[in-house]
């Protein structure tokens, strides 16, 4: 294993002389650069070998798991496989040297693509208008709580109630608070839908809206969205939904049929954009009518056959981010959708919820299933049962995983599953990538329950063992040789 520092590798005296020797007269590099921009002491890079440089570093990059490596079940998350030819594509030159600040006719190119992803958006979706800007899902749901704030103030009314079931995103709460909201928590029933009887004690005319994720993170279809829609907007309020699961509903049903007034999409989740470390991501937010004149400013637009930045919107609530959007992003998300076509978005999503069911087909029988209504896309596995019979938990069959070369499904979310192990395989997948999972899966649950304590150790194999991850986060510390 790979586990030094590039600092733990040097080694003194061993610079070599590849150049020929000087035709001109030496000088010292005083003579050449003032004195004000040379180094008061020498910088501490290590000597290394270039055959040892370029090794350590292909080797720490092998370490690192990604999608293009491996199964990536985050529930949730859909981490799909990326397809090269989006990277292609945003590799030419006319996108990539692209500059933002550009005159409008040197980049009409640019704003097509973004106005064909606009319109291509709002078809998937069933949608009446749509922002490109946020640059993340947790972003676009501040755009949207903000629009909502927004609407309901032009219209004279405070309303500073978001109803938000306990099944949802952890960002959910969190975007409502900086949009100026505070958040009301709505119950689920045992069926893991939303409880009808527990939604109306809580509307009011203070209720802004109601934040729904649906699929929901269980993965199961909000069966009651009808009666939903009913009486959120009979009370006067709107209806955001969390686009985070929009991997389940390509060409199968669209949220502006539902009703919906804001929907975030994960364009790095459901359109193959490259996501992780940070980004970066994209979560462009389509509205209704309703909410068309509160988005942020400007949109791209086309006036006889030319493209703009359309400024022009009567309640904006401002820009939401830096110039346009993630141009580079944009663009990957437009051409996964040209290359599938209309037909291949249904095809996606179907897929997606045919693997997903398949895996928990298997699955079933290693751990519990708390809520029993089919799920689509993902699904929610509890290891509450093993805990309790062998002390085992959700994190450490998540830890035995990894010394397979897999990595570990979402744990302990949802909030309303304990121990959770939350799944999702999405529509990239082989049958055969599937078994292969399940049978890793199958074979660490069988370890737990023949050797519990050394399953509180694992992994076993991995560059980096168990960490106390409650003290990593609050003393991170980061050092070599006793340099921090």
């Amino acid at each position: 294993m790979y586990k030094k520092l590039i600092f733990e590798l040097d080694r003194e005296k061993i610079k070599k002389n590849y150049l020929p020797n000087l035709d001109v007269p030496e000088q010292p590099v005083s003579k050449l650069i003032p004195g004000e921009m040379l180094r008061k002491n020498s910088p501490d890079i290590p000597e290394v070998g270039e055959n040892e440089v370029v090794r350590h570093f292909v080797n720490i990059s092998t370490l690192n798991h990604n999608v293009d490596k491996g199964f990536y079940p985050l529930g949730s998350c859909t981490m799909k496989y990326n397809p090269k030819i989006n990277e292609d594509v945003t590799a030419l030159p006319g996108f990539s040297s692209l500059h933002p600040m550009q005159p409008l006719q040197t980049v009409q190119g640019a704003l097509q693509i973004m106005f064909e992803l606009q319109e291509m958006l709002k078809e998937i979706t069933g949608m009446a208008a749509i922002t490109l800007q946020p640059a993340a899902g947790a972003h676009g749901e501040l755009t949207g709580c903000m629009m909502i704030r927004k609407y309901h103030l032009v219209r004279g009314e405070n309303r500073t109630k978001m109803l938000v079931p306990d099944s949802a995103h952890g960002t959910n709460p969190a975007s409502v608070a900086i949009a100026g909201m505070h958040s009301v928590q709505v119950k689920s029933r045992e069926d893991g839908m939303v409880d009808i009887d527990d939604l109306k004690s809580k509307l009011d005319d203070e209720v802004a809206g109601i934040m729904l994720t649906n699929p929901s993170t269980l993965g199961i279809f909000e069966g009651g969205i009808v009666e939903i829609e009913k009486l959120v907007h009979d009370a006067g309020g709107l209806l955001y939904m969390d686009g985070a699961n929009l991997n389940a509903l390509l060409g199968i049903v669209r949220s502006g049929d539902l009703g919906f007034d804001v929907l975030h999409i994960n364009l790095h989740k459901t359109f193959a954009v490259p996501h992780g470390g940070g980004g970066p991501g994209a979560g462009p937010v389509a509205v209704s009518e309703r909410l068309k004149d509160f988005l942020p400013v400007p949109i791209v637009d086309v006036k006889g056959g030319s493209y703009f930045l359309n400024s022009d919107i009567p309640h904006s609530i401002g820009r939401m981010i830096t110039f346009y959007g993630n141009f580079a992003a944009l663009l990957r998300a437009y051409v996964y959708i040209r290359m599938h076509g209309q037909a291949g978005m249904k095809e996606i999503s179907k897929n997606a919820i045919i693997n997903a069911n398949y895996l928990l087909s298997r699955l079933r029988k290693v751990l519990e299933l708390k809520y029993e209504t089919r799920p689509m896309h993902e699904f929610v596995l509890s290891a509450e049962s093993l805990a309790r019979s062998h002390g085992v938990k959700a994190m450490d069959i998540a830890k035995g995983l990894l010394d397979y070369g897999v990595h570990a499904p979402t744990v302990y979310f949802p909030l309303i599953v304990k121990e959770a192990l939350m799944i999702e395989p999405t529509e990239s997948e082989s049958r055969d990538a599937l078994d292969q999972f399940a049978d890793i899966f199958e074979k660490v649950v069988e370890q737990a329950k023949a050797d519990p304590e050394q399953m509180h150790h694992a992994p076993f194999h991995t560059p980096v063992r168990r960490v106390d991850e409650l003290k990593a986060n609050k003393e991170l510390n980061v050092c070599y040789e006793g340099k921090e």
